[in-house]
């Protein structure tokens, strides 16, 4: 039987007994009625996973004894992907879910010209990354950065392979095409693109202009496509 997954930022290894937070707990006990002596599984989203077995279960507390540990190294390729946040922020939440699910490292929000301001929901989005590693089964957490402007993200020299995607008609290579290795990153523009500076800015930069087909995406479908083709290279 699969065991229910669930995410303590708190856990370290060998650890014997330990508690869940209030949410978590509440869950637990209240939504899927377990009690004790059921088994769950924990994870601190940095590539421990655990298996506990409930000691005590209240309305809004849950003990558990860790019973066994394993720990996932992190994957040897890193995906970053910068995205512009949409007006639409159900589309940039789905997108959230997916990318999560997918595995793909670390999600940035990408302040470029043409993006259209929104609040940044830091707590809801990282609830959304949370509830799909725990949906797909991984133990690794999806990193959401802070806002970045589009100036300062090309700016960064960490080392890695560099992608624009882009609607301008320039003389792009499909991405699927182009090797990479260890760390990539890509850069995915708002509704209305990049404007023309900004793709030459990142091309002066180091960034190779990459096509994602022959229709033109929405920017969340874009990115989803980025992540299948670079998640299963």
């Amino acid at each position: 039987m699969n065991l229910s997954l669930f995410y303590a930022s708190e856990l370290k290894s060998g650890a014997n007994d330990f508690e869940l937070d209030e949410d978590t707990a509440r869950h637990v006990v209240q939504v899927l009625r377990m009690k004790a002596g059921d088994k769950i599984l924990l994870t601190n989203g940095q590539g421990l996973k655990a298996e506990a077995e409930i000691r005590s279960a209240e309305k809004k507390s849950c003990i558990v004894s860790i019973t066994s540990e394993e720990y996932f190294p992190e994957q040897g390729n890193s995906i970053c992907i910068a995205i512009s946040p949409l007006k639409n922020a159900a589309r940039f939440e789905w997108f959230l879910e997916k990318a999560a699910e997918l595995g793909i490292t670390t999600i940035v929000p990408l302040i470029t010209r043409r993006t259209e301001r929104q609040q940044y929901k830091a707590e809801r989005w990282k609830t959304i990354l949370v509830s799909a590693m725990q949906q797909s089964q991984q133990y690794w957490l999806t990193e959401l950065t802070s806002p970045v402007t589009f100036e300062a993200f090309i700016r960064d020299a960490s080392p890695s392979t560099k992608f624009i995607a882009h609607c301008l008609h320039n003389n792009k290579a499909e991405l699927q095409t182009i090797p990479w290795k260890d760390q990539v990153r890509i850069l995915i523009g708002p509704e209305g693109d990049f404007t023309p500076d900004e793709v030459q800015l990142a091309i002066s930069s180091g960034f190779k202009e990459v096509s994602l087909g022959s229709t033109r995406l929405r920017t969340e479908t874009a990115a989803i496509t980025a992540a299948v083709l670079l998640t299963h290279r």
